[in-house]
């Protein structure tokens, strides 16, 4: 029968980690006598990073002490070591990774268990082990460990039994469930059945059908840049125009997805910037709409300086912020020139003379420096059930959160919402009053940062590396405004901490994709090889080098 060996707790502590400072619990200590568990924790423990960790459905981690003699032979230690170095709350002798399955409750004690999810990939693991590539190791050799959530609260010691109580449906251990998403080969069958299992954790839920949606949808239209002719440049306002391109050879541009974006790279090496398309996905040609912003040295010459004949270098459209398909309420909302995604977005439900509610709601602050306003105001009338609220902050008053919610707008709507920083996180908190839950909004600055633990995130703008200049190929973080050449043979993010370019990661050792960015132009290679490749049109920057310059949509 499976037994527990040992359990164990830990506080949070602050931890020197590559001349960082990074808050973690992953230090656990075995202790002797009963322990509380409870929904949420084991008395006298905590986590560090509670997006990551911990809370009702990763209240406590399980390792099995195999996998520690595992582990010792592989690396050549001498010994297994003290229990809870792997980060675990329970030291379990049995229940092995390829035989517990998501779903499976066990009696431990006076408490109840229910298995959620694998460990999640952390780089934490291998601070605590003086071992950096463990968390892709844990995942090739199948021995992750798993997290459970707390049923029935009481106390647990080292020494009771572990008895199964219920088997979870689906059949879908620990092991295979940690490989369907980490691992190269994922069947869409298996991916069902993980949704199918009530107790799989919300997060991992999320990212399997994430995968199946991605599994059908397709990469860039071509590779890197190409150019494109300037067919016109048309004046919208005193500060805004639309440019219109075409491929130089007549041929029909590959069809966009409403709400993508194109990114441009201006002549003579000049910056590289993106821009959403603002006409009908489907045209020959493609249309974005441009402001030109003070001191804006690409948006400047954009809607001054250019002339039709020219050629742009364009990456082909991307973007993840695009209309979806079905019945319910659509609900616009932008501010200032952030009308162009949606405004992509209401040509394609004129198109197709949708039957949804559709809500055009929008923000600037005169009519003079509203544009496109009498096109919008055309596609609507073209709706059958169109609705339009124009809020002018210079007479009528600005957009705000109360006048949003006096609109009355129907909760199972989706709202895409793009504008401002402020403005879009004011709309997040007024649909999220009005009960509207499902809200996608598009940004085109760095996207926040994701670097769980540490505790001191530089807030600086990003700037060149300090010291000499590397000798690499140069790497240019597009959203950033920044290219520097890569020193050494560090990775892409290595480059971008050093640049404070915001940056988005977990293992660091190319397993949990979080860092994957879109790859607008150039060739990267790996080290350490990732467990998977991402998709054609992106890397991952953890263990990405490049090979030759290259564009980064970040």
């Amino acid at each position: 029968m499976p037994s527990l060996v040992s359990v164990n707790v830990g506080r949070p502590k602050e931890v020197a980690w590559q001349g960082r400072t990074v808050y973690t619990g992953v230090w656990k200590r075995p202790v002797s006598g009963p322990v509380m568990a409870r929904h949420l924790n084991l008395d006298g423990d905590g986590q560090g990073d509670l997006a990551g960790h911990g809370g009702e459905q990763r209240a406590v981690l399980v390792y099995q002490l195999d996998s520690y003699r595992y582990w010792q032979r592989h690396l050549g230690r001498a010994g297994p070591g003290e229990h809870g170095q792997f980060g675990e709350n329970l030291t379990v002798d049995g229940l092995p990774d390829d035989e517990v399955c998501i779903g499976d409750r066990y009696r431990i004690g006076e408490a109840e268990f229910e298995v959620t999810q694998p460990r999640v990939t952390c780089y934490r693991v291998g601070l605590r082990m003086g071992v950096p590539e463990l968390p892709a190791l844990l995942v090739a050799h199948h021995r992750p460990g798993f997290y459970m959530r707390v049923v029935r609260e009481g106390r647990v010691r080292a020494g009771d039994p572990i008895v199964r109580t219920r088997q979870g449906p689906g059949a879908l251990s620990v092991a295979e469930t940690d490989a369907l998403l980490y691992l190269p080969g994922h069947d869409p069958a298996r991916l069902r059945v993980a949704l199918d299992i009530p107790a799989l954790s919300p997060g991992w839920q999320g990212s399997f059908r994430d995968m199946l949606a991605a599994a059908s949808a397709p990469g860039p239209a071509w590779d890197g840049f190409q150019p494109l002719r300037v067919v016109d440049v048309t004046p919208e306002t005193a500060t805004v125009a639309s440019i219109r391109l075409a491929d130089p050879s007549g041929k029909a541009l590959p069809a966009a997805l409403p709400g993508q974006y194109l990114t441009l790279r201006l002549p003579d090496a000049g910056p590289v910037r993106s821009y959403s398309l603002s006409a009908t996905p489907g045209e020959d040609t493609y249309r974005i709409t441009v402001k030109h912003e003070p001191h804006g040295a690409a948006s400047g010459f954009l809607t001054t300086a250019l002339r039709p004949g020219a050629e742009l270098d364009t990456a082909a459209p991307r973007g993840e912020f695009v209309l979806e398909d079905g019945t319910t309420a659509v609900l616009l909302l932008s501010a200032g020139i952030g009308l162009t995604p949606v405004l992509a977005m209401l040509h394609q439900l004129a198109a197709r003379r949708s039957a949804r509610p559709v809500w055009w709601i929008h923000g600037a602050r005169t009519p003079a420096e509203h544009p496109l306003a009498a096109e919008a105001r055309a596609l609507l009338a073209g709706l059958p059930d169109a609705h339009e609220h124009i809020f002018y902050s210079a007479s009528t008053g600005r957009l705000t959160a109360q006048r949003l919610t006096d609109l009355r707008l129907p909760a199972d709507a989706t709202a895409y919402v793009c504008g401002p920083d402020a403005f879009m996180a004011d709309m997040r908190t007024a649909l999220a009053a009005a009960g509207v839950s499902r809200v996608r909004t598009e940004l085109f600055a760095a996207h926040a940062a994701i670097n769980p633990g540490l505790t001191h995130v530089p807030s600086r703008p990003p700037h060149p590396p300090p010291g000499e200049p590397g000798s690499g190929p140069l790497v240019t973080f597009a959203r950033s405004g920044i290219a520097a050449p890569i020193p050494g043979s560090g990775s892409i993010l290595d480059l971008a901490d050093a640049c404070d370019v915001p940056t988005r990661w977990s293992c660091r050792t190319g397993v949990c994709h979080t860092c994957v960015t879109p790859l607008l132009s150039g060739r990267v290679g790996y080290s350490p090889q990732p467990l998977e490749e991402p998709t054609v049109g992106t890397v991952l920057i953890c263990c990405a080098r490049p090979q030759a310059d290259v564009v980064l949509d970040m």
